[in-house]
């Protein structure tokens, strides 16, 4: 199978009771199992069975709620409480050989030299299977956790995700030579002094002067993932990522976002197709169309309309707490008045400017979700296939990020009945679960660390 036509799949989970569906209390649901480790290493091996190259583990430093009311919600919700996923990690690589496992960690709470050592150690541990999803984190709750009276500004947090990234790049890549660590018993030198040298960095956000402590791992650098689609962080995206998670509603969207940042990574001197672009899908799967639609339909009924009112409001800016819901909004000149994401409220604006209408009960139908109704694919195998083909195809996306409905049954579901048709149709195959090598490798087709000639690298 050549690597242009293989679809690459992860699967986001949360390491906590609800998913993005928000179903925690659907009866087939099962919320407890988060801290249930057999759960953990029965979700790796089928991951891996199924030919998926990585785990993608959703995570915040802190609620995701900036008002009273969000933050009942959330925790009415299922939103909380929630465990580190980075101490799952070895554990799951110890009862797998080839699955990768991505790690949200934020640019604006974390310090460069300690997450550069976590993400060394675990790609050490894992034998180079570790990837960064790279957050700017986009909750206030985030700063008051952390010592700050205010979160940062919105572009302000990419600038300094760009001096982040500058002084791990370091660290991973400068600092220790290949062959620092020489185990000489007759020379009495475990690591020789002269491959190893401080980093030595002074910024506006940073300054760093020592030597790291860790040596290089099999990646050196972890496989860095995004997912930012405002416009700030797709160019972050296109100066960074190497793997570029989308939550757009609709393959049109997507192929915007898409094309979007390419351009953008080519007018920076990187190969635009070598960014390889993970929208996020939840498939729901029956063996008719019209069981599958039955389910879905139970699902959009148990879902909570709370939960869409809050997404609107905090990914869009837009209130409709005890709005009627035949009521026809009017969101051509719909503005962005300093909230957490811009992009799903520059996808309303430009549908409506396009012609589109939307009720109130339209939003809280497409919100039903977390990211939109648009990421929900009902259908037999083959017709999830065929969609997931089509995205592929019109969309120039790479994979997909595989999202839930039902802990436990909506994945099983996919892995035993549409994986098989997606093999049956050349796009996974058993060879492709069968190898070997590091999560870069997997997901690029390349050599194990990232490229010298990368320019975010060049910038060291």
């Amino acid at each position: 199978m050549s690597d242009r036509r293989r679809i690459r799949l992860t699967l986001v989970e949360g390491a906590g009771p609800a998913s993005d569906s928000g179903l925690w209390n659907h009866p087939d649901y099962a919320p407890e199992l988060f801290k249930d480790i057999t759960y953990w290493e029965d979700l790796a091996r089928t991951l891996e069975g199924a030919g998926f190259d990585a785990i993608f583990f959703a995570d915040t430093p802190a609620i995701r709620a900036d008002t009273p009311e969000a933050r009942a919600h959330a925790l009415r919700s299922g939103g909380l409480p929630r465990l580190d996923p980075a101490y799952l990690i070895p554990v799951l690589a110890a009862v797998t050989e080839r699955l990768g496992f991505v790690i949200t960690s934020s640019i604006t709470y974390d310090h460069p030299v300690a997450l550069a050592r976590k993400f060394t150690t675990l790609d050490h541990l894992t034998g180079g299977r570790i990837g960064w999803n790279i957050v700017a984190t986009n909750v206030r709750s985030a700063a008051l956790n952390h010592g700050l009276t205010e979160q940062l500004p919105h572009d302000e947090r990419y600038d300094r995700g760009d001096e982040f990234l500058e002084v791990a790049y370091r660290i991973w890549n400068e600092a220790w030579d290949d062959d620092a660590v020489v185990r000489s018993r007759e020379r009495g030198i475990y690591v020789d002094p002269d491959r190893v040298r401080a980093v030595d960095h002074d910024g506006r956000w940073f300054r760093v002067h020592g030597v790291p402590i860790s040596e290089p791992s099999p990646q050196r650098t972890p496989v860095l993932f995004q997912a930012g689609s405002s416009d700030r962080g797709r160019q972050f995206a296109a100066t960074h990522a190497e793997a570029i998670y989308l939550n757009a509603n609709t393959v049109a969207e997507t192929a915007h976002l898409v094309a979007d940042v390419r351009a953008r990574a080519a007018a920076l001197g990187r190969d635009p197709a070598a960014l390889k672009f993970l929208p996020r899908i939840i498939p729901v799967v029956g063996g008719t169309e019209a069981e599958a639609n039955a389910k879905l339909e139970d699902y959009v009924q148990r879902s909570n309309p709370e939960s869409a009112i809050v997404t609107l409001q905090q990914w869009a800016g837009i209130d409709l707490r005890g709005r009627d819901p035949e009521e026809v909004l009017d969101l051509a000149d719909l503005k962005v008045k300093g909230i957490n994401s811009e992009h799903a409220a520059d996808y309303l604006r430009r549908s409506a400017r396009a012609g589109e209408r939307f009720t109130v009960g339209d939003l809280i139908r497409m919100y039903a979700f977390t990211g939109g109704a648009g990421n929900v694919v009902a259908g037999t195998p083959e017709q999830i296939a065929d969609t997931l083909e089509r995205w592929v195809r019109e969309a120039d996306v790479d994979g997909f990020n595989i999202a839930y409905m039902l802990r436990r049954h909506s994945i099983a579901d996919f892995a035993e009945h549409v994986v098989p048709e997606l093999r049956r149709r050349g796009l996974v195959s058993d060879a492709e679960a069968g190898a070997g090598g590091t999560l870069r490798e997997r997901l690029t087709g390349g050599g194990p660390r990232r490229a010298v000639r990368d320019p975010a690298l060049n910038r060291l």
